[in-house]
């Protein structure tokens, strides 16, 4: 049996993190304290179940060692022994997978709502037509999990389909259920428009991207070059004879910012630091925006028919994830927003390739479903 992977640096995480639940100060941000505790809570439970796992092994190792006892062991023992050993070994290979699977770290952005965006790519207006199918197979799937879809933009075809919709999917895990999901679409079918019965292929191409969420700015005062003046004035009266005016340099960026307004050094200090703020907030939204448009281009590809992740076929009424290999004979289930079996084996995949690296072993791909390429 292979050994798990070091609990040690969990160990440290879980006292980082019970550390942090003990300051006074804990539950003045609700959110970040409800995010901590949620992860105190899976490490312990992680913790736990490796402790319980140790026992077993122990447990085990008793019972393997009765077992060889020849001379000294109880028959009646060696009886019981032979019969708790079988439901020790599945008890600590049960623990184990529950363990690995704890280790696998979550994406960062799972949890995050999703902006989808789907284009028409090659195929006309059965493109933009397809299009809006999707957009529909979409919504559904999301209202049938009781999260909300918000259209932001669209371009409508001349035929009532879709050249471009973008749309906001607000829920939980929303991007954990949706990412699979980018890359080119191809669809294969008899279009409403081709007057001789000839199948047409068309592809849209689909980008899933994690909303981005409140960029909160932490300053390090290391970071800081802060310097202070005497603030010219008009002459008389109004001549500032103090050292007030202050002046911030970001070493990171760049940045610098003078405030000498006010009379009070540490006015203009808070002004200067909240100016400082807010254009770093501006570069980090700006930075993400950035992000974002870099990730679609890498999704979505140029939209050509061969770039395809999934292909439905409806004279056969066939859908491949060609990713995987998974074929379905289910496609009008599918068009209504039935794609739970896809999600989860998408899912099941990529477990596996987590689980392969977590334990240092080769992925060798899905043995069960491979690509296929039958449709061209």
């Amino acid at each position: 049996m292979d050994q798990l992977p070091d609990i040690a640096p969990f160990k440290l995480r879980l006292d980082e993190l019970d550390a942090q639940m003990s300051a006074p100060d804990f539950y003045q941000n609700p959110r970040k304290a409800a995010d901590i505790s949620r992860e105190q809570q899976k490490l312990k439970a992680l913790l736990d179940d490796h402790a319980l796992f140790l026992k077993t092994e122990g447990e085990i190792a008793e019972a393997q060692a009765l077992l060889k006892d020849n001379a000294a062991a109880d028959p009646d023992l060696k009886e019981l022994a032979a019969l708790e050993l079988p439901d020790l070994e599945r008890k600590r290979d049960q623990l184990r997978d529950t363990i690995l699977h704890a280790m696998i770290p979550p994406e960062p952005s799972d949890s995050r709502n999703t902006v989808m965006e789907i284009r028409a790519g090659t195929g006309g207006d059965e493109a933009s037509l397809f299009a809006a199918e999707l957009f529909r197979l979409y919504s559904r799937y999301a209202e049938n999990r009781g999260w909300k879809v918000q259209p932001m933009s669209s371009s409508v075809s001349e035929r009532g389909g879709f050249k471009e919709v973008i749309f906001l999917i607000t829920g939980q895990d929303v991007y954990r259920q949706f990412k699979f999901e980018s890359g080119v679409h191809r669809v294969q079918r008899v279009p409403v428009t081709e007057a001789n019965g000839r199948i047409h292929t068309s592809t849209v191409t689909v980008a899933v991207l994690p909303e981005a969420g409140e960029v909160d700015i932490k300053i390090d005062p290391q970071e800081l070059e802060i310097t202070v003046s005497r603030a010219s004035g008009p002459g008389g009266q109004g001549v500032n004879t103090t050292d007030s005016a202050v002046q911030i340099l970001h070493k990171p960026t760049g940045l610098i910012v003078q405030c000498a307004d006010e009379r009070s050094q540490l006015k203009n200090k808070a002004r200067a630091m909240t100016v400082l703020r807010s254009r770093l907030l501006k570069l980090k939204e700006d930075e993400e925006r950035e992000k974002y448009a870099e990730h679609r281009r890498s999704q979505i590809g140029t939209g050509g028919r061969s770039e395809r992740i999934r292909t439905y076929n409806f004279p056969q009424n066939r859908l491949t994830d060609h990713r995987i290999g998974l074929t379905l004979y289910s496609l009008p289930q599918v068009m209504e927003g039935d794609i739970d079996e896809i999600i989860t084996a998408l899912q099941r995949v990529d477990f596996e390739e987590k689980f392969a690296r977590l334990t240092g072993k080769e992925y060798a791909g899905p043995s069960a479903m491979r690509a296929t390429d039958d449709d061209e």
